[in-house]
């Protein structure tokens, strides 16, 4: 049989040299090449630790100052908030002392009108009452033309009327006269207290709504007109005296 030849492995180590600045003894020590790859990894894995806990360390430290400008940004707020707050507490305080000064405004005006109503009621109870037998009315209802007025030598008001209205008492009073003549087909007299008295002249046809007796109140109608271009003569004596119906005219109505 054939010697096998036998191998010698030999190990790869590195040697270290520490020699002291004092003169001391100096020392070596052998580092196998397994132990060298650990101490290398370890310092390697040492660096990247270091390395992660500065990033981390910066990540926190940026962090807590994001945090820190939020928390002045959110003061900053509450700050402006709070002035804001400030603010609408007196302007709410304002338009309540306005609101309250529109109330006593209020209620000032309100025993104002009061009084003067008040007053006013008294006046129109202490007011004598109107007499409604003085012929005020205007004797017509429609719409008229005055053909002609009072005048000394024709002493009543010629009005030209149509059969959109009618002929009415101008005061309370009774009828005393429905008659008719040559030259006016209705005439009726209404006399009325304090000596007045009115006399109604239809010179066209129309109908009579009175008869001798009946007593009649301002705006009782006494004629229907009943065609148009119809002319009335109206006159108002006083004490059996002519005068002008302008100067007992109320208004026209």
């Amino acid at each position: 049989m054939r010697r096998q030849k036998q191998r010698h492995v030999h190990k790869e180590s590195f040697s270290v040299l520490l020699i002291p600045n004092t003169g001391g003894k100096s020392r070596q020590f052998h580092v196998t090449r397994f132990s060298f790859r650990l101490c290398v990894c370890l310092l390697i894995f040492v660096l990247l630790a270091v390395a992660g806990g500065a990033a981390w360390t910066g990540y926190q430290f940026s962090r807590q100052e994001n945090v820190r400008r939020e928390m002045a940004q959110q003061e900053e707020k509450i700050v402006a908030l709070e002035a804001e707050k400030k603010a609408l507490e007196q302007e709410k305080e304002t338009l309540l002392a306005q609101m309250e000064t529109l109330e006593q405004e209020k209620v000032t005006v309100k025993e104002e009108k009061s009084t003067a109503d008040a007053g006013e009621e008294t006046e129109e109870e202490s007011a004598p009452e109107k007499d409604t037998s003085i012929p005020r009315r205007y004797p017509y209802t429609g719409i008229s033309t005055v053909l002609s007025n009072y005048s000394a030598e024709q002493q009543y008001l010629s009005l030209n009327t149509s059969s959109d209205g009618n002929v009415v008492a101008t005061g309370d009073g009774m009828v005393v006269t429905v008659d008719s003549d040559d030259t006016y087909a209705h005439i009726i007299e209404v006399e009325h207290n304090n000596g007045y008295k009115t006399r109604y002249m239809c010179r066209e046809e129309a109908q009579t709504q009175m008869q001798v007796g009946a007593q009649v109140q301002a705006g009782d109608i006494l004629l229907t007109v009943l065609t148009d271009d119809t002319q009335l003569d109206y006159q108002v004596l006083f004490e059996e005296e002519a005068i002008d119906p302008l100067t007992v005219f109320e208004a026209k109505g």
